[in-house]
């Protein structure tokens, strides 16, 4: 991801995103009441919410039912230009997230392959080869404890906390 310039967005604007969140399939004729719009407005703030980069609206899936029963994250120690590095990891089809950090590790990874044999496979014959990468610290993941997609519309997301009385 790249940074973009920020879009405004009102409290319609999150409310429609709120209601995506909960079912991407849901009919703009029943998101327009729920948001005090038309269809018709409704449409267009979707689809300039998709242009300006804020949302995505994509089919979840769950790996494990898809056969893939492997899930990590793999942090990673950099030697030269991380970019670089993170360009050449971002090309893996197995890699799922690419965020570079600041810290103990230079860039984390999130990875989903079919078993311990693949995730083997994608460190020693991928992952390690990559020009730059020092070292792998690898975690498995054992169970997923939360998932979420529902970023930044809640109003404690925002940073708004409840005005203090006088």
């Amino acid at each position: 991801m790249t940074a973009h310039e920020p879009v405004v967005l009102d409290d319609t604007d999150r409310r429609i995103i709120e209601q995506l969140q909960k079912d991407g399939r849901k009919p703009y004729t029943q998101i327009a009441p729920a948001v005090g719009l038309s269809e018709a407005a409704v449409r267009q703030r979707v689809q300039r919410l998709i242009d300006g980069g804020v949302m995505q609206i994509v089919a979840v899936t769950d790996p494990r039912l898809l056969g893939f029963s492997r899930q990590a994250m793999i942090g990673l120690k950099i030697e030269g230009d991380t970019r670089r590095v993170a360009e050449a990891v971002a090309d893996l089809h197995e890699v799922e997230y690419v965020v570079l950090t600041a810290g103990a590790l230079d860039m984390l990874i999130e990875v989903v392959v079919e078993d311990d044999e693949g995730l083997l496979e994608l460190l020693n014959e991928k992952i390690r080869k990559i020009e730059g990468v020092r070292t792998t610290e690898t975690y498995i993941y054992l169970r997923i404890h939360k998932e979420t997609y529902q970023w930044g519309t809640a109003l404690s997301a925002l940073g708004a906390r409840p005005k203090a009385k006088s």
